[in-house]
């Protein structure tokens, strides 16, 4: 019996500093599983490129000849790849621990569309990587309370409940660094929606997934590091990340709940860049005027 075969799409942009700890942990994360390896490069101008071309794992690389965004470049990797049974999609800065790829795709199975590992941070602690649907309630719990409005289900997106990670976990949507995506899901969803230059294009995804049939789980056994995970986020990025979760709500609710939404983010971002916070300036001026972003990428 032939062994199921992995796509694996890894979405790099100047990434040279990072891939060659990826590529190092690809074969003891995949295990005996067949794979093709596709590094899809938003036009790297470091040695990313030379760095997969070197690489002894034999890299396909797909270049889509701009800075195209997260989606896009799964888009053009999933797109070079021969016929597959999943796709493996990460970032570079990602790790995987032995087996991790294996205990995702056993996971593919009772409805589950999208397998995600118990993920880390560079430091060793656990990343919060588990996400509930946005709402207005929760928008309004985040305004409020910050991240620690998740240690509440209604409040808040982020599961920060540490025994949700310990055991399969079926969850709204998970972080996109690293996930298990399988043929029949894919096929069902069709490509993602590349309008997202980066932020809430996984959110998008697995949603659509949930509304088509296929559950995103967590597989506690799986695990794999992220280096960058909590990295602090630019300013201009985190206007990107506000304005991409407004965009998102209005995909799926009216507008007249759209703009109440936009309300509670904006007030949000308000109260914070009131307390000095670039970011939240940035995001602020942002959300009233997007076309700001438009020149930003």
């Amino acid at each position: 019996m032939n062994s199921p075969r992995i796509a694996v799409v890894i979405v790099t942009w100047n990434s040279a500093a990072v891939l060659p700890g990826l590529l190092a942990s690809l074969d003891a994360g995949l295990g005996r599983l067949d794979r093709q390896v596709i590094v899809a490069d938003n036009a790297s101008a470091d040695d990313t490129v030379a760095i997969a071309e070197r690489s002894a794992i034999g890299c396909t690389i797909v270049q889509t000849g701009r800075n195209a965004g997260y989606a896009a470049a799964i888009n053009a990797g999933l797109a070079a790849a021969d016929p597959y049974d999943a796709a493996l999609i990460l970032n570079p800065d990602i790790r995987l621990e032995p087996g991790c790829v294996e205990a995702l795709y056993a996971s593919l199975r009772d409805g589950v569309g999208i397998a995600v590992p118990r993920l880390y941070l560079g430091d060793g602690s656990l990343a919060w990587s588990l996400r509930r649907e946005p709402t207005l309630l929760r928008a309004l719990g985040e305004a409020a309370l910050g991240r620690r409005a998740g240690r509440h289900p209604r409040l808040g997106e982020t599961v920060l409940d540490e025994a949700a990670y310990e055991r399969p976990t079926t969850a709204d949507w998970a972080t996109g660094a690293v996930m298990l995506v399988s043929t029949p899901c894919l096929d069902a969803c069709g490509p993602w929606d590349e309008s997202f230059f980066l932020y809430s294009e996984e959110t998008e995804f697995a949603l659509r997934a949930r509304d088509r049939g296929f559950l995103t789980r967590l597989t506690p056994q799986a695990r794999a590091t992220h280096l960058e995970g909590e990295s602090k986020v630019s300013p201009r990025l985190w206007a990107l990340l506000a304005v991409n979760r407004v965009k998102l709500y209005r995909q799926r609710h009216s507008s007249a709940v759209t703009a109440l939404y936009w309300l509670i983010v904006l007030a949000r971002e308000v109260s914070r860049a009131v307390l000095g916070h670039p970011r939240s300036r940035r995001a602020t001026v942002a959300l009233v005027r997007p076309s700001a972003l438009r020149n930003s990428f």
